[in-house]
């Protein structure tokens, strides 16, 4: 599980915060920050802690000032802005002291979700070590600008895009049409008329598999797994 510390200075947003955090799947809130010296506090003691939800604008100092003293402190904790500061000065800020993402409020569930699904992407193409070719380092620099969902065509349907979507971020490797299908109530064509659309966007990435005989099998991966 990735463990999260959510740092709001509103207690009722860092609830809901946390609600979304927790409908995530392979996400575990591990505690709950209104404070600078809150969230400096939960980096010091939460064990086996992964990310900070940080907000910027808290009432004793701000986020980012969190993040440089936590860094100076020796903490790695990854961080990912979550705040209502859009001035392009901040957000400059937070990129150069190494926040992996910035997300804006307000947001709904899906922007979060969309958020944490490609941080984890990105601990799971981390995850091997070694060296990296070109490709694995574009996959690693790729994962978290990664949307979720694409701008649909006309004729496209979001719901039937986020079955397919969640199909593919659960699967534990490369889904055909066909599973694609079963797994989701949809019919074949269906399945691959959205798997297409979703190779087109970036989003998912096209591999083949070789039988004895005929045509390969097309079978998709979501684009941020490694």
């Amino acid at each position: 599980m990735i463990e999260v510390l959510v740092v709001d200075d509103d207690t009722r947003v860092a609830r809901v915060n946390a609600a979304y955090v927790g409908k995530v799947p392979g996400f575990r809130v591990a505690g709950e920050a209104h404070s600078a010296a809150e969230a400096l506090h939960g980096i010091e003691t939460l064990p086996h802690l992964d990310l900070v939800l940080m907000d910027h604008y808290l009432p004793d100092e701000t986020g980012l000032a969190v993040v440089q003293e936590m860094r100076r402190r020796g903490h790695q904790t990854d961080v990912i802005m979550v705040t209502a500061a859009r001035d392009i000065s901040t957000v400059q800020a937070a990129m150069r002291q190494g926040a992996l993402q910035y997300l804006v409020k307000p947001f709904a569930f899906a922007g979060l979700r969309t958020k944490l699904e490609a941080y984890a992407g990105l601990r799971r193409t981390l995850d091997g070590g070694g060296e990296a070719e070109q490709a694995q380092v574009d996959r690693i620099f790729g994962a978290l600008s990664a949307s979720a969902e694409p701008d649909l065509p006309k004729g496209h349907s979001p719901t039937t895009a986020e079955l397919v979507r969640r199909a593919l971020v659960t699967a534990e490797g490369p889904l055909s049409a066909q599973e694609i299908a079963e797994e989701t109530g949809l019919s074949r064509q269906t399945a691959q008329r959205y798997l297409k659309l979703l190779e087109r966007t970036g989003r998912a990435r096209l591999t083949l598999k070789y039988g004895d005989a005929g045509r390969p099998e097309h079978r998709y991966v979501w684009a941020t797994r490694a």
